[in-house]
């Protein structure tokens, strides 16, 4: 095998608190991830010359080192002895700086394609630990499913599957620096913390809506003070039938949950006609772990 095709799946967080500032200023956090049906296409294929080639189809985005699947692939070949390099195609549909963990997932992909192209022999379990090295959301990107994310987001624990629904997602034309976000987050006796254990119990119950009554986003209390198309984003979601409504991430995309597809297409046709969002994508929850 000298090609493989994968799906590199954007992830959502069901529940996002921020538990404390660590000594190293880092923050720890308890989040519930859960992996959706919309996705960046990668094609990877082996090549007699050294290196890595990066092409994508977005003429703005780096392809060297500043660029997570370069990354990615340098990892291994650092780390394994390997004949010949890589060419990576990409075909960006996932936003970019969205907190749908977009450039993670595609370095997870890239871990998975390489191991199965030069025949590493990596267990999924080593592929989590050297992904680590490239960020925080890759182990889950390598992981997927539903699932609860402690430490800075590295710590991973398996959960039963999120019930099916329909997923609304809108991203405003605006940017939100991750670093901004938690530089600015207070954390105090007035702080909200989302109930992340009630969410996981309704969740193992199969309670959707419950699930969707948990949802709660700490780092909501900076961004949407900042931009406030959050908030509106939010009201519209929920004022259209959404059991409920969240940005995901650190932003600036906002998801709602819908009971059936009719009611999230409606809600999307509402959405666009409000002009408050530039991208705006109708997906569902996504429970296959495997490629």
């Amino acid at each position: 095998m000298d090609k493989i095709k994968l799906k590199a799946l954007a992830k959502i967080n069901l529940g996002l608190d921020v538990v404390r500032k660590r000594e190293d200023g880092y923050h720890e956090v308890r989040m519930i991830m859960q992996t959706i049906h919309l996705y960046d296409q990668i094609e990877l294929t082996k090549t007699k010359e050294p290196g890595i080639a990066i092409q994508t189809n977005l003429d703005f985005l780096p392809t060297d080192e500043n660029n997570l699947i370069y990354k990615a692939a340098k990892l291994l070949q650092d780390t394994c002895q390997m004949n010949g390099g890589i060419a990576v195609n990409l075909q960006k549909r996932i936003p970019i700086a969205a907190g749908l963990a977009g450039g993670s997932t595609d370095a997870a992909a890239v871990l998975y394609g390489m191991n199965e192209l030069f025949h590493l022999g990596f267990k999924r379990r080593k592929l989590m630990e050297l992904g680590v090295k490239i960020g925080a959301d890759v182990p889950y990107c390598l992981m997927r499913g539903t699932a609860l994310a402690e430490g800075i987001g590295e710590k991973l624990k398996s959960l039963p599957p999120m019930p099916k629904c329909a997923v609304l997602l809108a991203k405003p034309g605006i940017g939100v620096s991750t670093k901004y976000v938690y530089e600015n987050l207070k954390l105090d006796e007035h702080t909200i913390h989302p109930d992340i254990d009630g969410q996981i119990g309704a969740i193992k119950q199969g309670r959707l809506k419950e699930a969707a009554g948990y949802m709660g986003n700490v780092l909501e209390s900076v961004t949407i003070s900042r931009y406030p198309v959050i908030h509106q984003l939010k009201c519209l979601m929920m004022e259209n039938g959404a059991m409920n409504a969240m940005m995901s991430g650190s932003g600036p995309t906002v998801f709602g949950l819908f009971q059936d597809e009719e009611t999230a297409r409606a809600a999307y046709k509402e959405v666009a006609q409000s002009h408050l969002a530039k991208q705006i994508y109708l997906t569902s929850i996504y429970n296959n772990r495997r490629r």
